[in-house]
């Protein structure tokens, strides 16, 4: 293997930023289905933000039903679908969302792992679970990118689950987001130093 590998990208320790690796079966279906370097940074660093936004919750939210290495898995996993439509890592686009998906299914990977594929761009159709918003959530923050609608509907979820009043649930998410840009910069300068394709 190369340094270059996603395997490498994938699960290598890093210092500048620290990023936990992805879990290994991601790793081994980003490799499996060649994935580009910047492809693998980047969810590299949504997985991290995602196991950041899991430490905050589940101590707070205890009642919030997750399934962690569910979240961690779609967070490790929800762009693949831009190895089909590469266009798409540079730019805008939506194709890859359900090729993702279909991919996930295709290399074996249960239907409620592959969904996070199709669901962390549409937080708002039916069905959309705790970890689905997630999951969007991480692939918001982990650039500052701040979705009100999106970060509503994270603080609906934690008020119904353990019946403190909205109000506090959104002051304290947007404490604890505000903590995780902070780092936004180092993570997309992660992101930026892997190239578009294989060299």
């Amino acid at each position: 293997m190369t340094a270059g590998d996603p395997p490498s990208i994938a699960t290598d320790d890093l210092d500048d930023p620290p990023l936990r690796p992805l879990p290994e079966r991601a790793a081994l279906l980003l490799e499996q289905v060649d994935a580009p370097p910047r492809l693998v940074a980047h969810l590299r660093a949504v997985h991290d933000v995602a196991a950041q936004l899991l430490a905050w919750v589940r101590p707070r939210c205890p009642r919030l039903e997750l399934n962690a290495e569910a979240v961690l898995f779609g967070a490790a996993t929800h762009d693949i679908g831009k190895v089909l439509h590469p266009a798409e890592l540079s730019g805008p686009g939506a194709r890859h969302e359900a090729a993702g998906r279909e991919l996930l299914l295709e290399h074996g990977v249960p239907a409620g792992l592959a969904r996070f594929a199709g669901t962390h761009a549409s937080w708002t159709a039916p069905g959309t679970g705790a970890e689905d918003l997630l999951v969007s959530l991480a692939d918001k923050v982990w650039k500052n990118k701040r979705v009100p609608e999106l970060e509503d509907l994270v603080v609906a979820r934690l008020a119904e689950a353990d019946g403190r009043p909205a109000w506090r649930w959104f002051m304290e998410l947007d404490e604890a987001l505000t903590a995780v840009g902070e780092d936004a910069d180092r993570r997309l300068a992660y992101q930026m130093s892997h190239p578009l394709g294989r060299r």
